[in-house]
């Protein structure tokens, strides 16, 4: 028989997950052959999953991600694709969040860049760490409106905050002096203290020359590479593969 106050209480704190399965428990007819303990650790068992649910459904939300479904049990490590089981299995614990590595993947277009950047977000949101992705084109354009009505070091703030942020489509956009020290002085308060994944067309041995002034290029690459994990994704577009199989 239920402790009717006991209930009200528990969900006055927010404790839901666990009042509902107290009722789901005495609608059981087979309950008492549980003990007290087993009763109880199934209770603390459905509120810590419900806890935990909500908080990865608000990670994924703010994220952002622009493939929401991509998930790191469904990245295609064939042969073909320069991308190793291996790799994927060492990456998976996010142990390199952690530890403020970074991750760099490059690719033809159409390879599969941003789903993989966005699997392994994904799996950081799975472990808890806050995440943000955002295309590099767009992430300029957010950083001019910023300066402009004064919410710069805001979204500075915020960028520095969050535990990994993906910045796909890297050296789609020319780089003059304001674009390039925007993304040094993003880079550079995540230095050591977070990590970054960055997704480009272009191999990481051009990025050099795409920044263009050397010493601002020196200090990007130095921020972004020196820690990272470089992954070079091959093979035929998979735009093209999906287009073919729909035909």
């Amino acid at each position: 028989m239920l402790n009717t106050p006991s209930l009200d209480k528990l969900r006055e704190m927010k404790i839901t997950a666990m009042a509902d399965a107290w009722v789901e428990q005495n609608q059981d007819p087979g309950i008492g052959q549980l003990s007290f303990d087993e009763r109880m650790g199934f209770l603390v068992d459905a509120e810590h999953l419900a806890r935990h649910n909500r908080k990865l459904t608000s990670l994924l939300r703010k994220a952002q991600l622009r493939i929401s479904a991509a998930c790191i049990e469904d990245v295609d490590c064939s042969s073909t694709r320069g991308l190793a089981k291996a790799t994927l299995r060492q990456l998976a614990p996010c142990g390199w969040i952690a530890e403020h590595n970074n991750i760099v993947v490059t690719g033809a277009t159409g390879v599969g860049k941003t789903y993989v950047s966005c699997a392994l977000a994904q799996q950081a949101c799975r472990k808890g760490y806050k995440t943000l992705y955002r295309r590099v084109p767009r992430l300029f354009d957010e950083v001019t409106l910023a300066r402009a009505d004064g919410t710069w070091p805001r979204l500075l703030q915020q960028l520095a905050r969050t535990d990994l942020l993906v910045l796909d489509d890297w050296g789609l956009v020319n780089l003059n002096a304001a674009k390039r020290n925007d993304l040094l002085e993003i880079l550079d308060d995540r230095e050591g203290l977070r990590s970054t994944i960055v997704t480009s067309q272009l191999p990481h041995g051009s990025w050099h020359e795409h920044i263009g002034d050397p010493t601002v290029a020196d200090a990007i690459l130095d921020r972004v590479l020196h820690n990272a994990y470089k992954i070079e994704l091959t093979g035929p577009s998979r735009r093209k593969e999906k287009t073919t199989k729909a035909s």
